[in-house]
């Protein structure tokens, strides 16, 4: 008799993890909700300072201009006439991201403005230039 209530002692001792394993998806589906993913040129340059530069917030795509005349997004370089397709393209996914043209300081100002032509040919509003703030 004795061995028959032992046996149904450890049936109801089972653990039913089912629950748990739910709220492991929960929990993972808001944090890849909720989390944000920053866009990088794929590139480092030395940026201008201005005393009256300010932070933007809601900018998403990025266009990196390297010293010698590079256009850079993605992590991966482009041509100049590429920007227009491919701020095209994340405009798409995102319509109210904002442009920033990320230029070294020694670019040449011609490719600079045409990397800021290209993108407000691409329909962006908001295209603004990077700088550090102050001297």
């Amino acid at each position: 008799m004795r061995s028959r209530h032992t046996s149904s002692e450890q049936e109801d001792a089972e653990l039913n993890m089912t629950p748990m394993i739910d709220i492991v998806f929960i929990m993972l589906i808001f944090f890849i909700v909720t989390t944000s993913f920053v866009k990088e040129t794929g590139i480092e340059v030395a940026r201008p300072s201005a005393d009256t530069a300010e932070r933007k917030e809601n900018a998403s795509i990025l266009i990196g201009v390297r010293e010698n005349n590079e256009i850079w997004m993605d992590n991966r370089q482009i041509e100049k006439d590429a920007i227009r397709s491919n701020v095209e393209r994340m405009l798409a996914k995102n319509p109210e991201a904002g442009v920033v043209v990320v230029a070294d300081k020694s670019a040449s100002s011609g490719t600079l403005v045409q990397a800021i032509d290209q993108a407000r040919q691409a329909g962006a509003t908001g295209v603004s230039v990077a700088a550090r703030q102050g001297q």
